[in-house]
């Protein structure tokens, strides 16, 4: 077998200053440069000569989650895979979800609105660190969940489609301990629809 390269920490999709003064460039230099980059170098350090480094980064999450019982591996993974979706999430140019996704989103929620009202509910009520999600359940319809630390929607047998980061040092930068702040702007402000439109097809199947 081939060894596979190491992970790579991922450039961010646009300029450090990009997002500001929604998310400050000071807070990516954090964030992105140091938490995410520390993710990963811990991650490859861990699976280093092991079976693990010959999967793919999806297939160490769910493997390494191991069924509810997470091996020490887990928390860099699923950080990893977390910050990677996180950063393609946000976009500095507003965008609104296309005809289609919005159709879906009302289907399920009732409306767009309510998606949002629901999704800002998940980031506020997470305690601690984590994540809010926008899936695509078991069931086929959409849904709105959270996570606490390094857990995401694929070791639930879920789709990921949007998530947003409510770990402290997303925030803490730009507006201390108000996180409800933060959510309102990044619900407001920062999501990528288009990339949230990119999994359509199977969304919608």
């Amino acid at each position: 077998m081939v060894a596979r390269a190491e992970l790579q920490l991922k450039p961010l999709p646009y300029a450090k200053d990009a997002l500001e003064p929604t998310i400050s460039a000071a807070t990516l230099d954090v964030h992105w440069g140091k938490h995410h980059r520390a993710y990963v170098t811990n991650l490859n350090n861990q699976i280093k000569d092991k079976p693990l480094a010959n999967k793919t980064l999806e297939e160490i999450v769910v493997e390494t989650y191991n069924s509810g019982s997470p091996t020490p591996e887990f928390n860099n993974a699923g950080q990893v895979f977390n910050h990677d979706f996180y950063w393609e999430s946000i976009s500095p140019s507003p965008t609104e979800p296309s005809a289609e996704l919005k159709a879906a989103i009302e289907k399920d929620f009732g409306s767009l609105d309510e998606f949002k009202k629901q999704f800002k509910a998940a980031g506020a009520t997470q305690f601690g660190s984590g994540w809010a999600w926008l899936v695509k359940g078991k069931d086929g319809k959409l849904a709105v969940t959270k996570t606490p630390n390094a857990e995401n929607p694929l070791v639930l047998g879920q789709t990921p489609l949007l998530t947003m980061d409510v770990w402290e040092h997303a925030y803490y930068l730009d507006v201390q301990n108000k996180r409800p702040d933060y959510i309102e702007s990044f619900v407001e402000k920062l999501i990528n629809w288009n990339a949230v439109s990119m999994p359509l097809d199977f969304l919608i199947a």
